[in-house]
């Protein structure tokens, strides 16, 4: 993969001060999604699945709230307004479309008319057609550790809230790419979607080996107030802004612990609740962090931190205006706390998956 991302170096290296949390270092590997074209033999979020043409394609049987959020686009009509927004300047007159666009535009056209002619569907609809999340070939996230004779993991969510906890919901394939032959070149796609953030920009990505420690959350009671020991910092001639000295734990967790976005492998995000550990439904074994959906790839004032070395323009240029936030790549947003986890069995990543809205 052509694409690179490199996360700067950390302001403190953390083991050096707290040689206690050598033990909690974890690896992960941040994806770094951006916008592109992937194909059905690239990884990527967002982008085409390479799926059998002789396999179903999945569809979500739950009942679907269709909670009239305001939005209820198609997600033709997402990408559509996407592409406008992405070339639109005040001072300049209305974009124009490649022929490829305008075959959209008139896809998107098409769509509404079926849509107002056959009305919304019922709260009892019938099955939905998910949307693809995230494709990842073991040759570029060697970290998946997926079953036997498997290198490709393939996610969809269906883009309608659910209950209980008003998320999309997700299914999970573990896939041999070699064992695939005539794909499916035009999978169905849900009659719309309750939220923009719940249609996905095709990106590719540009994985990136990292350390990745802890939320603060995560850690012992004892470890927390070694974190808060201000004058351990001191000691160790850490170069922190003394502004701090009053809550060190909120350098930690700004710079140091739990790597933002995109990630596989590594430490969940925390925020809405406390660290509640999950368990296979079917063995009892505690899973273990696949998956990290983000909406944000890095955070905003100090949070620049995490910002990779190659998009430091962008973020200087700040072409937000026009709908095109850097930080926010691949469009999607997921929960209050703009994360969502997969988590997956270690002694078999065939049992069924957990997510959640952290």
């Amino acid at each position: 993969m052509s694409l690179i991302r490199t996360t700067p170096p950390r302001p403190v290296e953390v083991t050096a001060v707290f040689p206690e949390l050598a033990g909690w270092a974890r690896p992960a590997m941040r994806l770094h999604p951006r916008p592109g074209s992937p194909s059905v033999r690239d990884s990527s979020v967002g982008g085409p699945l390479l799926w059998p043409a002789a396999e179903s394609w999945p569809h979500c049987e739950d009942a679907h709230l269709h909670v009239d959020s305001g939005f209820r686009r198609s997600p033709t009509e997402v990408r559509l307004r996407r592409i406008l927004a992405s070339r639109w300047r005040p001072d300049a007159p209305a974009p124009t479309l490649t022929p490829e666009e305008e075959s959209l535009r008139e896809r998107s056209a098409a769509r509404l008319a079926e849509r107002l002619e056959a009305g919304p569907p019922g709260p009892a609809a019938c099955a939905v057609p998910m949307l693809p999340v995230a494709q990842l070939f073991l040759r570029d996230v060697p970290l998946l550790r997926p079953p036997v004779q498997a290198d490709l993991l393939q996610i969809l969510w269906c883009p309608y809230e659910h209950e209980p906890n008003y998320k999309p919901s997700t299914a999970l394939f573990w896939r041999s790419a070699a064992e695939v032959g005539d794909i499916l070149a035009t999978p169905p796609e849900p009659y719309e979607a309750d939220y923009p953030g719940y249609v996905p920009e095709p990106c590719v990505l540009a994985p990136e080996a990292i350390t990745d420690y802890p939320n603060l959350l995560d850690l012992s009671p004892e470890l927390q107030l070694v974190l808060g020991d201000w004058s351990r910092w001191q000691a160790a001639g850490a170069d922190v802004d003394s502004s701090y000295a009053e809550d060190p734990h909120e350098f930690y967790m700004t710079h140091l612990g739990q790597a933002p976005g995109w990630k596989v492998g590594g430490w969940p995000p925390w925020g809405r609740t406390d660290p509640n550990p999950r368990y296979c439904g079917v063995c009892e074994a505690q899973m273990i962090p696949l998956l990290t959906i983000a909406s944000w790839e890095w955070g905003g004032g100090e949070g620049h931190s995490w910002t990779p070395e190659e998009d430091r323009a962008a973020v200087r240029a700040d072409s937000r205006y026009a709908g095109q936030d850097p930080s926010q790549p691949t469009k999607v947003e997921v929960g209050s706390t703009d994360n969502m986890q997969i988590y997956v069995c270690p002694t078999s990543p065939g049992h069924p998956h957990t997510d959640l809205i952290q």
